[in-house]
């Protein structure tokens, strides 16, 4: 797929949208030459200063996450995994790169069992060494930069470096998160929820509440290790020091130790994977294969809208709310079953997305609710197991980039939970990636499960990002979001809000949510300011007229999206979270 060359200077500030207008909803941001959308303001400032002098969509792409760690450590770091989407201008090919975390060589499927063979719990499971994967993303930026960056590879660490150093302002959504997971401690009990003394000293005041909103942070132990991968790379991080002490605190955690090792952190490496890619109404979606089920489940939610007209619709009616719930439960129902670590489990990717077989899944869709869909048999699906249908909320945050030279770069990127398992190591965040996986290996009947825990292992992800292509095959849509499982219902909405209801990438964002994990049909609440025009919840009563069982809720996206359009890159940013755009 070849795109024209994106030929751009760039905004030198960065194009902040507001986090609530009064009644006025945020507006799309334009520019011309280059464009970069996070959730944090200091990550698009980060990203846009290095495109500015030149640097690539990945040059940028390093910046923004080495902030973002620092600045939203409840999402992302390098103590976590991610996914990448990208898009070469030079030679035309999309690919993706799979940092996702790994199990350990020495985990089984009882990991998170007790000794009669019952679970452990998710929060015992969370808050503990057992959940910690082998992170991925510092191999990442450092494999990327290699074969796509252009600006040299310490320079790309200054930004994060100095914020480290000279101190940046804690956030509500930190502040706000952090006192909610204080909250969940039991009084009289061992603190389990920022049980490490470092990351609690960090981010609580004397008194043990939380730092609040304003509070001017430093973290020195961050900046110290960005030195390091400065000058050594990510081997700086796999080996030596660093690595012993991420292999020490997993070991060595206060709950419950975990068996993490240095040559499993030595032995990691990013796997470059083929996109997945369906046809939407003559636009190309592409997004992330297995180990993440975000491509395929996205791509079936598509492929089953496909046989519907929904251009005609309103985006927020019960027509269309009911089409994309029933495309949601049939496309979960899949997932659930089939999709795991490729690696491991023979996943039939071609046959999930197959055509005829997306139309013999639409065809089930009636006038009325269906209820708890039953997976399919698609072409090429073995028997296999039986369904992990665990659905859970994420620490994840996305970007989206569109560079100078017509590159583009979707990420999805995490630490799993809010604050990964709560421990800090050298100034940032170990995940809880592993709670992922399913916590029984097998169903009553001894039927395995695909995503079960194994050594070496990556988890089933929900990560969807996505890079669209007009019929000519130029780059149209960088999209991708943040929210568990939920990612993969907001992704497809925007895709759809985009294509089937023309709106720009703000008003995509801006549209309250709706969709089924197959369960309820979740509705958003209305967020003044934020969302609308139109109210999910006002969809309730005739939902539940066609039989679905309905909660209405927070609905917490974290949308990034950029169009590429004839008159330059148009870029919304989420305001349920702290999304910016910037760019010139």
């Amino acid at each position: 797929m070849k795109i024209r060359a994106i030929t751009a200077s760039l905004l030198l500030a960065v194009a902040f949208l507001p986090a609530a207008w009064a009644q006025d909803l945020p507006q799309a941001v334009t520019t011309q030459k280059e464009m970069v959308v996070t959730a944090n303001p200091l990550a698009t400032a980060a990203g846009a200063k290095i495109l500015q002098n030149g640097g690539t969509a990945v040059d940028a792409m390093v910046a923004v996450q080495t902030v973002l760690g620092l600045v939203e450590p409840q999402s992302s770091g390098l103590g976590g995994g991610a996914f990448v989407v990208y898009y070469d201008a030079g030679t035309g090919e999309v690919t993706t790169f799979d940092a996702r975390e790994k199990a350990p060589a020495s985990a089984t499927g009882n990991r998170f069992l007790d000794a009669d063979g019952n679970s452990i719990g998710f929060f015992n499971a969370w808050q503990s060494g057992l959940s910690v994967g082998v992170p991925g993303v510092p191999r990442m930026l450092e494999a990327m930069h290699d074969r796509y960056g252009r600006l040299p590879w310490p320079r790309l660490f200054a930004p994060a470096t100095a914020l480290a150093r000279g101190g940046f302002e804690l956030t509500e959504r930190t502040s706000s998160q952090v006192a909610g997971l204080l909250a969940r401690n039991t009084e009289g009990e061992p603190r389990l929820f920022f049980r490490d003394p470092v990351a609690f000293a960090y981010f609580t005041t004397p008194d043990g509440e939380a730092k609040p909103a304003g509070t001017l942070m430093r973290n020195r132990d961050y900046a110290e290790t960005l030195r390091i991968l400065a000058r050594d790379g990510a081997d700086g991080y796999y080996e030596g020091p660093v690595a012993a002490d991420i292999a020490a605190a997993v070991t060595g955690d206060l709950n419950i130790p975990g068996d993490m090792t240095v040559e499993d952190l030595a032995g990691y490496g990013v796997i470059e994977r083929t996109p997945v890619c369906v046809d939407y109404r003559g636009h190309e979606v592409c997004g992330m294969g297995p180990p993440s089920s975000g491509g395929i489940a996205v791509g079936q939610m598509l492929g089953i809208l496909r046989s519907f007209e929904l251009s005609g619709l309103e985006p927020v009616s019960v027509e269309a709310a009911h089409l994309f719930a029933q495309a949601g439960r049939l496309a979960f129902a899949d997932r659930n079953y089939y999709v795991a670590d490729s690696d491991f489990v023979d996943v039939p990717v071609a046959g999930l997305l197959d055509d005829d077989y997306l139309a013999s899944r639409a065809d089930l869709i009636t006038g009325v609710d269906m209820g708890t869909a039953l997976p399919g048999v698609p072409p090429g699906a073995e028997a296999l197991a039986a369904p992990d249908p665990k659905a859970k909320s994420s620490g994840t945050s996305h970007v989206s980039i569109v560079d100078r030279y017509g590159s583009a770069l979707s990420m999805t990127t995490t630490i799993e939970s809010s604050f990964g398992n709560g421990v800090m190591v050298r100034g940032f965040l170990l995940n809880n990636e592993l709670t992922d996986f399913s916590f029984q290996p097998a169903d009553g009947d001894g039927n395995p499960i695909a995503n079960r825990v194994e050594g070496g292992k990556r988890p089933r992800s929900s990560m969807s990002p996505s890079i669209v292509f007009d019929d000519a095959g130029q780059v149209e849509i960088v999209t991708g979001s943040p929210g568990g499982s939920r990612i993969i219902g907001y992704t497809a909405q925007s895709i759809m809000n985009m294509i089937d209801f023309g709106r720009d990438p703000q008003e995509a964002i801006n549209l309250p949510h709706y969709g089924n994990r197959n369960g309820n049909t979740e509705l958003e609440t209305a967020i003044p300011g934020v969302t609308g025009p139109g109210d999910a919840a006002t969809l309730q009563d005739g939902l539940e007229a066609l039989g679905h069982p309905v909660s209405v809720r927070d609905l917490t996206s974290g949308l990034s999206i950029i169009q590429v359009t004839a008159d330059g890159l148009v870029g919304g940013a989420d305001q349920r979270r702290d999304g910016a755009v910037g760019g010139r």
